[in-house]
Parts: structure tokens; C-alpha cells; sequence
């Protein structure tokens, strides 16, 4: 078993999990990342340089065999889990009264019942360390946008990480939601375009799930909102 604190991370390959994987990494932990793409998992790992502390595991978020496996895979690498980022989500861009429901299902199914699947197939190994459950929702997820599906997962995972915090407390679990505003990743790819106006970061909104990670023994930080300066809601 390694001294240094373990994470795993899905949709860790770009974005916001990729700068929350290099931060921990130069801060010396063990990380795991997860996506669906081998591809980008792989260029990736070749970007740092194949570091001995990177595990790399393909498999979708939504998937609870996929997911258990990539535990598991993490506790025989290195033999133990101080934290879970539950980041793998994405948007279909469009409204329920306008929008295709065609892509719907998969978006619910990631956004929603992804991160409640990795707290599952996580929470026994992280009894074992007193660890943490990061949940990466939005500000779309405490403000309402018209029509905005995407922002009605979000609210679940809101939900989510309350729910979750009331029950994995007593075991010595910490449970953050971090909510983003507006920032510059792939997230964007769909839409088309950038939306207006400042954007954070990939590597600033990191920063924040560090620190959150990086909370003292006994410390529970729950709810965190990043937004760039000059995002008005």
C-alpha cells in the first residue's frame, strides 16, 4: 500500500478532471482517471510523461460494473482510496420544449446517476480512509435557466451531495459539491461556441477542488460556487 493519498477521477482524460489529475499528481498523489475515450486517456498519460502514480482506466461513468471496476483496478495499484471526483458529465445544449430528446437519456444517465454509482462503488474503501466525495455540479444547478435540461441534472446533483453527506458523515466521509460557472473546456464542443463574457479556467476551477481535497482531518467543506468575475447569475 502507498503512503500517499489515492484519487480517482472519471471523466479525468480532459478539462477540469485532466487539471485536477496534474495538480494532485505534482502534489503527490496517486490518481486514477476514468473516461470513455482510450484515445484521449492515452495522449493524455503520454502528455505527463507515463507517470508511475497515473493509472489510466476506460470505461463509462454510467456503467456500475465499469465503475466498481475501476475502484477495484485503483485499490490493487495502490492499495488504497482517499477520494473520489465525480466530474464525467456533459451537456446536450438544448431546452425541453425545443430541444431533441434523442440525447437525454445518455445526458440523465451520466449527470445523474454516474456520480451516485461512483459513491456506491467507492464508500467501503473510503470508510477505510476517512476520505472525501467530490461532486462536480454547476451554478446551472442552484439557478434556474429556462428550459435548461442540462441545469435539471445539475439540481440533482445538488441534491445528491446533501443526501449523500447526511448519510456518509457518521462513517468519517467528507462530501463537497463543487459548482462551476461558466469555464473554457471541451464542455463547449457541442454548443458550437464559447459562450460570452470571462470564463474560467480548467486549471483555476482545479485549484478549487484541491483545496476542498486538501481540507484538515475532521473538516467538512459541503458547497463551493466558482464563477468568473463579471457572470451575472
Amino acid at each position: 500500500m502507498t503512503d500517499s493519498p489515492v484519487a480517482l477521477i472519471t471523466g479525468g482524460g480532459s478539462g477540469i478532471g485532466a487539471a485536477v489529475a496534474r495538480r494532485l499528481l505534482d502534489a503527490g498523489h496517486q490518481v486514477t482517471v476514468t473516461g470513455r475515450g482510450e484515445e484521449r486517456l492515452r495522449a493524455f498519460a503520454e502528455e505527463l510523461g507515463r507517470p508511475d502514480g497515473l493509472l489510466t482506466v476506460v470505461g463509462h461513468a454510467a456503467e456500475y460494473d465499469q465503475v466498481r471496476a475501476a475502484v477495484e483496478l485503483t485499490l490493487k495499484e495502490f492499495g488504497r482510496l482517499d477520494t473520489v471526483v465525480a466530474n464525467a458529465g456533459f451537456a446536450t445544449h438544448d431546452t425541453v420544449a425545443g430541444g431533441d430528446p434523442a440525447g437525454w437519456s445518455e445526458m440523465v444517465l451520466t449527470n445523474v446517476l454516474g456520480p451516485a454509482l461512483l459513491i456506491r462503488a467507492s464508500i467501503d474503501a473510503l470508510k477505510e480512509t476517512r476520505g472525501r466525495i467530490v461532486l462536480v455540479g454547476s451554478v446551472a444547478g442552484h439557478v434556474h435557466g429556462p428550459g435548461n435540461f442540462y441545469g435539471a441534472t445539475k439540481w440533482a446533483v445538488t441534491g445528491l451531495a446533501e443526501n449523500a453527506r447526511r448519510e456518509v458523515t457518521e462513517f468519517g466521509v467528507g462530501v463537497t459539491l463543487i459548482s462551476p460557472g461558466r469555464v473554457e473546456t471541451p464542455f463547449w464542443d457541442s454548443n458550437g461556441s464559447l459562450p460570452p463574457g470571462h470564463l474560467l479556467t480548467a486549471d483555476q476551477l482545479a485549484e478549487s477542488i484541491v483545496w476542498a481535497i486538501g481540507q484538515p482531518s475532521g473538516v467538512d467543506v459541503n458547497t463551493v460556487v466558482v464563477r468568473p468575475i463579471g457572470q451575472p447569475n
